[in-house]
């Protein structure tokens, strides 16, 4: 009886320690696998941090290592994305992206980012999907979805829509005159100018008081050497508002080019009145004071030019003119010198292909 009981007992009392085993044995295998996620997002934050702080060799340095010890992370292919981008390796970035799409098609940094890549990479078409989606989204990263969007549009010539993606990134309503005009003003920059005028038309039959209309559609004009059309439209923005200075050195700019000399340095002088500190003025009547043969006047502003912007090329190569026409060869050499080398340092340079 005693052994049988002993038997029993200890046959009993295994049996009980069984479950606590299992439950010990769980414990342990949840808190691995939360220290192990731990690890996964601190990992992940660290390869982040490196991308933000511009070292993105260091990101892409450690990705190497993880991959080669079988690691795999959630957001790895993005985080090495943005690690390419970052060293403008755009090819890359587009590879990576693609890859981090396909392991998770609601990645939106993902989107987004291979959304700005391929716009970048002269895609506009394929790049336009993605970046619908981050905009819907909301997304605002490295740059905003409307904006690279509305580009795209505008590259494709969906022209409409880039005034839709426009007036969203402004919060305008996609009908109104503001939508219009400030879709005017952006397409004139990528120089699609008959468009830009059209829309900056269509701004003031919206809104005939609109502000910053006429001048708009005398830039349009300008940019397209329309002189008189210029002048027109700016004069008319000139009397709606008096104080704003840009209206007057676009004026300086119309009168200049239309060799009307007088009344383009009256107009950049009211320019440099309202706004003093504005380098474009001083250059414009510097080169206006040049025409007239007024080389020490046109020096006078040309200094004050570059005191505002040293770095500007065309100030440098007016300033060369001046003084070789006051006789001072060695301060034109000198002049002239700097302004190529600061246009030679600015021009694109040819990459070759290996």
């Amino acid at each position: 009886m005693t052994t049988g009981y002993r038997v029993a007992r200890k046959g009993w009392g295994s049996w009980w320690l069984l479950p606590v085993a299992l439950t010990v044995c769980s414990v342990g295998w949840a808190q691995s696998e939360t220290a192990s996620r731990g690890d996964a997002s601190a990992t992940m934050k660290s390869l982040q941090h490196s991308v933000d702080s511009g070292h993105p060799d260091d990101a892409l340095r450690k990705i190497a290592e993880l991959r080669a010890a079988h690691t795999e992370m959630p957001g790895l292919d993005r985080i090495e994305g943005l690690a390419d981008y970052a060293k403008s390796d755009l090819r890359a970035a587009d590879a990576a992206f693609a890859v981090a799409l396909k392991s998770d098609p609601k990645d939106a940094e993902a989107a987004e980012m291979r959304g700005l890549v391929l716009f970048r990479l002269g895609r506009p078409a394929d790049a336009i999907p993605l970046l619908q989606g981050a905009s819907k989204q909301g997304a605002l990263g490295k740059a905003d979805p409307n904006y690279i969007l509305a580009l795209c549009y505008m590259d494709t010539r969906r022209y409409d829509d880039a005034r839709g993606a426009f007036a969203a990134q402004y919060g305008f309503a996609p009908e109104s005159a503001a939508a219009y005009l400030v879709s005017a003003r952006l397409l004139l920059r990528r120089e699609y100018l008959p468009v830009a005028q059209g829309f900056a038309t269509k701004a003031l039959e919206i809104d005939p008081a609109l502000p910053l209309a006429h001048e708009l559609l005398g830039e349009i004009a300008l940019a397209g050497n329309h002189l008189d059309e210029a002048i027109a439209e700016l004069e008319k923005e000139k009397a709606r508002n008096p104080l704003e200075p840009s209206v007057y050195d676009r004026l300086g700019d119309a009168y200049g080019r239309a060799a009307k000399y007088d009344e383009a340095q009256r107009n950049l002088q009211r320019a440099i009145l309202l706004e003093p500190n504005s380098t474009g003025p001083y250059i414009l009547l510097g080169k206006t004071m040049l025409k007239k043969g007024d080389a020490v006047a046109a020096a006078t502003y040309l200094e004050h030019a570059n005191q505002l912007d040293p770095a500007n090329f065309m100030t440098h190569s007016l300033m060369g003119q001046a003084y070789r026409a006051m006789g001072r060869s060695e301060d034109a050499s000198r002049e002239t010198a700097t302004a190529q080398k600061i246009q030679a340092a600015s021009e694109p340079k040819i990459e070759t292909m290996h």
